[in-house]
């Protein structure tokens, strides 16, 4: 009888406590269901103890099963925060950095002045040397092109109008009273009146041959002293288009130096924070490769149109020594 009693009392508890775990669980009800999941694991103790616990167990169940069904409606209107609610719910101190975030990548990073003129002014004093360094070169470079350009053009034009004169000369008298229209500054009469000065100095001599070897030595040493003039300038230009691409490089790697140590002070790799000091230091090698870039192109045309007026003034030099070798053939001639 008292086994049958048990038995019928432990399977009103259970049926309690199956109840009870359906129903939403509040911070009250965890030892009550704990003393009935303990009463449970103990079915063969019958005592009359345990029949008064598990009574008493079950009826509170039941009593709070109830309460809670009867207070349910009234805790949907009302959200309540409990410890389980507040582990699921993120507090406020979590989105912080979220949050906070994008104002630092957009007050550090884009919201710079990423124009050419900002970043200059943004970059380190090291950078801004070599960005000041380059722009200087590039300036000497076309202030060369214009003026070295222009009167390169303006030899070549009075060249061969002075050269179409003296087709007509037939002999280095005729070639002197033609030249002495060309002016002081012209090479074509420098050529005629050193080998003017050369048979003047050579009248007692009765060898031709030596005559006209002193003439062309004279003539090379000529061209030789023009085309050296005229190359004034061009060391700059070459030195120009192959430094410049280094010293642009050198301000890069400083710059990209220093965005590395900002982001080890700043301890993030955001690209957004690192990405103005990289832009400024890939700004000095666009300059050094502004600079390098039209100094090499202007070198190669200037030594192109160097060396055709040296051609040009050669074929004079030739002239003059023909018509000396020419004077000097007739006057032996008539002396014989």
């Amino acid at each position: 009888m008292r086994n049958l009693t048990a038995s019928i009392l432990l399977a009103i508890g259970l049926t309690g406590s199956a109840f009870a775990d359906t129903t939403p669980a509040t911070p009250t009800e965890q030892p009550t269901t704990a003393a009935v999941s303990s009463t449970a694991s103990t079915p063969g103790t019958a005592t009359p103890t345990t029949t008064t616990s598990s009574t008493t167990s079950a009826t509170g169940n039941e009593v709070k099963a109830v309460g809670t069904e009867t207070t349910k409606p009234e805790g949907e209107n009302t959200p309540v925060t409990t410890a389980e609610n507040s582990e699921n719910v993120p507090s406020a101190t979590e989105n912080t950095p979220s949050e906070v975030q994008p104002e630092m990548v957009a007050g550090g990073g884009f919201a710079e002045d990423l124009s050419v003129m900002g970043m200059y002014r943004n970059a380190d004093l090291v950078v801004k040397s070599v960005m000041i360094g380059l722009l200087l070169a590039s300036i000497v470079t076309w202030a060369l092109f214009f003026a070295k350009g222009s009167y390169l053009i303006s030899l070549r034009r009075r060249l061969r109008n002075e050269t179409a004169q003296l087709v007509e000369a037939k002999s280095l008298n005729d070639a002197l009273a033609i030249s002495k229209k060309f002016g002081n500054k012209s090479a074509t009469a420098d050529f005629f009146n050193d080998a003017e000065l050369e048979r003047t100095y050579s009248q007692e001599s009765k060898v031709a041959s030596g005559i006209k070897e002193r003439v062309e030595m004279r003539m090379e040493r000529r061209v030789a002293a023009i085309i050296r003039e005229l190359g004034r300038g061009n060391g700059y230009l070459a030195t120009i288009g192959a430094i410049s691409p280094f010293i642009g490089l050198f301000g890069t790697v400083w710059g990209i130096m220093n965005s590395f140590i900002g982001i080890a002070h700043s301890q993030t790799t955001n690209l957004a924070v690192v990405a103005p000091g990289i832009a400024e230091a890939l700004l000095a090698t666009a300059i050094g490769l502004i600079a390098a870039i039209p100094a090499v192109i202007i070198y190669n045309i200037f030594a192109r149109m160097i060396a055709g007026y040296r051609g040009e003034i050669g074929d004079i030099a030739t002239g003059v020594v023909t018509l000396v070798s020419r004077d000097l053939d007739i006057e032996n001639s008539k002396a014989r």
